[in-house]
């Protein structure tokens, strides 16, 4: 059976709404985290707001507006702050990683690192949508108070709590990475020999691929995500479109 094309470049794609509500330090916005394998870029298609990040090289805000494009690298923690109707299309690397747990909310230290401990502040309740909604305000101020400890000890010249930070945030993900390597190697690596076949195919003169080609769907999902309210789309199954036998 012929694998059902991925997505392009084995990525995935999400619209996003940034959270609104104020948070401790009068903000309104995501819940800062960073990913420990994938890249994340974000296309601004309406509002206006900000992107805080925090890395080895300090503590930066980003404005954004309608037709922004931005993309941050692995161990970037990062936070959307929303000034009014911030709509983002979100497109990530790896897709399967983030969904399977390839993101590090900046919880203070004595949480993060606690395995048990994470997982407890972490993990959204399965009850109806305010116990949901109370579970996400509480996560997003408890990743927003670590995230303002680790930026004003970057500003002033301490990077040592960001380095415990990615310390635990390695030794929380380390259990999954036998499990995300299955997932890249059915996703990206997949694609990446797909391609390298059609271009050995091309170089022969060979276009049977172009017969078999199709149009595919992802209907969008609606989810609670870290930065925002989330319409994903789950590009590991779509829909196929048959052709159309009227026409």
């Amino acid at each position: 059976m012929t694998p059902t094309p991925a997505f392009p470049g084995g990525t995935s794609v999400s619209r996003l709404a940034v959270y609104t509500g104020a948070c401790a330090d009068g903000l309104e916005g995501g819940t800062p985290h960073l990913h420990t394998a994938s890249t994340e870029a974000y296309v601004v298609i309406a509002g206006r707001g900000a992107l805080q990040t925090l890395d080895m090289s300090g503590f930066r805000e980003t404005e954004l507006s309608s037709g922004s494009t931005v993309w941050f690298t692995p161990g970037t923690i990062h936070r959307a702050v929303n000034r009014g109707g911030l709509e983002v299309v979100v497109v990530m690397q790896n897709a399967g990683l983030p969904e399977a747990g390839d993101a590090v909310m900046t919880f203070p230290p004595e949480i993060v690192g606690d395995p048990a401990r994470y997982r407890e502040a972490a993990t959204l309740p399965s009850g109806g949508p305010d116990a949901v909604e109370a579970a996400v305000r509480r996560r997003r101020e408890l990743a927003v108070e670590g995230f303002l400890r680790l930026a004003d000890a970057a500003r002033e010249g301490d990077l040592q709590p960001l380095h415990s930070l990615y310390a635990s945030a390695v030794a929380l993900v380390r259990p999954s990475v036998a499990r995300w390597r299955e997932i890249w190697e059915a996703t990206v690596v997949r694609e990446t020999r797909e391609t390298a076949a059609v271009l050995d195919a091309l170089d022969r003169g060979d276009g049977d691929h172009l017969l078999r080609s199709s149009l595919l769907e992802a209907p969008p999902e609606p989810r609670w995500g870290m930065c925002g309210h989330l319409h994903a789309h789950d590009v590991a199954h779509p829909v196929v479109h048959a052709p159309d036998p009227a026409r």
